[in-house]
């Protein structure tokens, strides 16, 4: 089983989404079908992973097989990025 350690940096590129699919292995960090956000990682993609970031907005490397990528409409893309304060 392979260990997820968080990125202490914040990153503000654009952002791609995916859907979980599989949490068999992870099911206290994943949530199956839960629309997540991800950072680019040239790094963890060429290892097979996905740089995912979670609900208190810290990203974690998972199996880049977990999930499928998916194009949401505008309105969802900017909805995971508002300050929940406003």
């Amino acid at each position: 089983m392979r260990v997820c350690w968080p990125t202490m940096r914040r990153q503000t590129q654009a952002a791609d989404y995916v859907v979980c699919v599989d949490n068999a292995r992870y099911p206290a960090s994943l949530e199956l079908h839960k629309i997540y956000r991800t950072l680019p990682d040239e790094d963890a993609r060429a290892d097979g992973d996905l740089r995912i970031v979670d609900d208190s907005g810290e990203d974690y490397l998972f199996p880049a097989g977990l999930f499928v990528p998916i194009n949401p409409p505008d309105k969802v893309r900017s909805s995971p990025l508002r300050d929940s304060s406003s």
